[in-house]
């Protein structure tokens, strides 16, 4: 298999229960099959840190603006996004396999990042929170749902609308509630 970034070998590594694929003397990038990323990104998980110290060729340039195909499975194009909502690593993902490609130095800083799996899902779960108020707050402007959880949206009669349950509230929920009553 050949490295995506640089065109090197890669050679094949064990660590822990996970093969994955490096780039070796070249520019000291990993591949991870699909999902196998997730199990050596924690600072918890010890075998993770083997990767950490990829030998590296310094005359070795890689340009990041390139579009890279999958070494795997041959996609011509992998997709970037980042890997948290710290958005500082930003990495390559095969859309058809579902590999990942982590530049040299990028597996140490997604190890940073948080000090162990529950600081991680915590950071997840707020981010995604932010997100959904984002979505539901564009969603309120769009569809013009306000005031209480019972009442409804400008221009559709009230009565036709079902009764209150237990637990429709004002909050988020209450709004979907209200919103995907009218719709």
């Amino acid at each position: 298999m050949q490295c995506p970034a640089c065109g090197n070998t890669l050679t094949q590594m064990t660590v822990a229960d996970v093969a994955v694929d490096v780039c070796a003397g070249g520019c000291g990038g990993i591949w991870f099959d699909n999902q196998e990323v997730r199990k050596l990104d924690d600072t918890e998980e010890a075998a993770g840190e083997t990767l950490l110290d990829i030998e590296r060729d310094p005359g070795v340039t890689v340009d990041h603006d390139a579009q890279w195909g999958c070494p795997r499975c041959g996609h011509p194009a992998m997709t970037r996004h980042f890997y948290s909502p710290q958005r500082s690593v930003e990495l390559d993902e095969c859309p058809k396999c579902g590999g990942v490609w982590l530049d040299a130095g990028e597996l140490a800083t997604i190890r940073a990042q948080y000090a162990g799996g529950a600081e991680r899902r915590a950071a997840h779960r707020a981010f995604a929170q932010q997100l959904y108020n984002e979505q539901l707050a564009e969603a309120q402007r769009e569809f013009g749902v306000t005031g209480p959880p019972d009442a409804a949206p400008p221009g559709v009669d009230a009565s036709a609308a079902r009764p209150a349950t237990a637990g429709d509230d004002s909050g988020p929920l209450g709004i979907l509630r209200r919103l995907f009553r009218f719709i």
